[in-house]
């Protein structure tokens, strides 16, 4: 008999109507298949919630096996918590997972074609062996789907509920739990009721730091500090500034995804959100991740007071920062915060007395930043070498001396010699010339 009212960790979950209408079946099913003879409505709504949800998540195969895993993967709780990045945990915990485990493992090992003797259908042979149209998905990835898929095999193969728990522990160490660790990236919404909520970013580059050519000496620092952070070292807030179109923005994108296995995760923040910092704080400083709070392209006009709030955020306040949360910020501005020449008098026109103060107030924001690495625009040479590069990784078949000459005309034109104006002339050339 299904006994999912009996779980203790794993309840109440997201689309868990169809769990509870699914078991509700099996168990009139093993009561005698009589029992289901006025249930045909409900068995058919649960058949289209499954193709629904497979088509929402991209899910192709044992869609009933999908469904579960998706539930138990997602499922935030003391236990998978716990396990997420960290493994295995030790204490009494893992004596009421087991039981839950338990009884999902019996809604794993249950045929579901037996419903379709009963109802006359072939519907329950199609979701076992279901082929998705494109596979697409709107709520995951590529790389989420195929590991919740490939998941939802390796626990229906499972011989025993030690054997089911234990996968269970592996995923959660390798992958975390629930949204935060599923996504690398994510932004800052707000719902119906106002409560701030952090929502993932599903499409995101998968950049390499190894992409960005050259920068060897700011990519260096840039990984130093955060391997520190994520390995339980002590690190500093970092404050990526230089020309435009340098590849600062790229850098962070980089380190997320060469770290996203050992536990970062970043968060975009944009500066009219800075007042809702301290809510998305109290959501995780107690997870086992790494968070970065991304701020692109920040500066501020003198009229713009939202520094203040970040000031507050990064040391500002009565409570410590969490050892968990560092703030990465992108800027074209070294001191963030616009100066004036008025600014450095002490008198300017009588309005401010204390002007130094005002002038140190502005500049105390990038001190707290403790790195500071500069991104500058490529020279002449440089500039052509990255464009070298970019055309070889590319496949772009032209002669150097024309490639490096049409090159020099592109930057006259489009924003001069920056990585970006690189990249974009070698788009240029791959999207008008055959290769």
């Amino acid at each position: 008999m299904a006994r999912t009212e009996e779980c203790i960790l794993y309840r109440d979950f997201q689309h868990g109507e169809i769990l509870d209408t699914m078991t509700s079946l099996m168990n009139a099913y093993e009561a005698g298949a009589e029992k289901l003879a006025d249930r045909k409505r409900e068995f058919f709504q649960c058949v289209n919630g499954l193709v629904e949800l497979a088509g929402m998540y991209g899910f192709s195969g044992n869609l009933w096996h999908n469904y579960l895993t998706q539930l138990l993967v997602n499922h935030e709780n003391a236990f998978s918590t716990a396990c997420e990045i960290r493994g295995a945990v030790e204490g009494s915990i893992n004596s009421l997972a087991l039981s839950d485990f338990e009884i999902f493992k019996e809604l794993y090992d249950f045929d579901l074609k037996v419903f379709d003797e009963v109802f006359h259908t072939s519907c329950c042979e199609t979701l076992c062996s279901y082929e998705n149209i494109n596979g697409n998905s709107k709520m995951y990835n590529q790389r989420i789907r195929d590991r919740i898929c490939n998941m939802s095999k390796t626990l229906a193969e499972a011989v025993s509920t030690e054997e089911f728990m234990a996968d269970m522990v592996q995923f959660y160490k390798d992958f975390g739990v629930g949204k935060l660790g599923l996504h690398k990236a994510f932004r800052i919404e707000h719902d119906e009721d106002g409560k701030v909520v952090i929502a993932p970013i599903t499409r995101i580059a998968h950049v390499k730091l190894d992409d960005l050519v050259g920068y060897e000496i700011p990519k260096r620092k840039l990984i130093e500090n955060t391997e520190a952070f994520v390995r339980g070292r002590k690190a500093n807030n970092c404050l990526l500034f230089g020309d435009a179109g340098t590849g600062k923005s790229s850098s962070i994108k980089g380190i997320l995804n060469r770290y996203y296995d050992e536990g970062l995760r970043i968060i975009e923040v944009y500066k009219h959100q800075f007042q809702d910092l301290n809510d998305v704080i109290a959501q995780i400083k107690n997870r086992n991740y790494k968070f970065i709070l991304y701020m692109d392209d920040l500066s501020f006009e003198e009229f713009e007071i939202e520094y203040k709030y970040l000031k507050a955020v990064i040391e500002g306040g009565l409570e410590k920062k969490p050892d968990n949360i560092l703030i990465y910020a992108t800027s074209n501005r070294r001191h963030l915060v616009r100066e004036k020449a008025s600014d450095k008098l002490e008198i300017a026109d009588g309005d401010d007395l204390h002007s130094s103060d005002t002038v140190q107030e502005k500049l105390s924001l990038v001190y707290r930043f403790g790195v500071r690495i500069y991104f500058g625009a490529p020279d002449k040479k440089e500039f052509q070498n990255i464009v070298k590069v970019l055309a070889k990784r590319h496949g772009v078949k032209m002669a150097e001396d024309e490639l490096l000459l049409e090159a020099n005309k592109w930057e006259l034109s489009h924003g001069g010699l920056t990585g970006r104006t690189a990249q974009q002339f070698i788009d240029h050339i791959l999207g008008t010339v055959e290769q």
